[in-house]
């Protein structure tokens, strides 16, 4: 690999002819929308625990913290009924996906591995067992 002499400023590697896009990424505004809603869930959420917690706990002053740096980029009335219930259904949506997922991992783990141990030809010792 050659080096570069002291002093010399490294080259760019240029992207080969028709590879690079005209255009670079631009963000999904959909994407955007849905989480500045999303977020402002999470601020209603965190308004709701600072009184459980108190404000003076180092939970209730870490919830405080965080809602004085989200509260900027979500404008206010962004939350309404409509958004809480899409977002309540989504989550028990998921829920019960990863529900069925587990189910079938557990069930998976049950049959395949029955005390743990490959199955032995009928006749042949275990190691460490003498033959019969």
């Amino acid at each position: 690999m050659a080096e570069t002499p002291p002093g010399a400023a490294p080259q760019q590697q240029q992207t080969p002819f028709g590879q690079s896009p005209a255009t670079g990424p631009t963000p999904n505004k959909g994407f955007e929308a849905a989480a500045a809603q999303r977020l402002g869930l999470i601020i209603k959420q965190l308004e709701e625990i600072i009184p459980m917690a108190g404000a003076t706990t180092d939970i209730g002053k870490a919830c405080l913290d965080a809602l004085n740096k989200l509260v900027k980029y979500v404008p206010a009335g962004s939350v309404n009924p409509a958004a809480q219930k899409n977002n309540i259904e989504q989550m028990a949506m998921k829920n019960t996906q990863q529900n069925a997922q587990m189910q079938a991992l557990k069930a998976q783990r049950m049959q395949g591995g029955q005390g743990g141990q490959p199955p032995q030809a009928q006749g042949q010792p275990m190691p460490g067992q003498a033959a019969a």
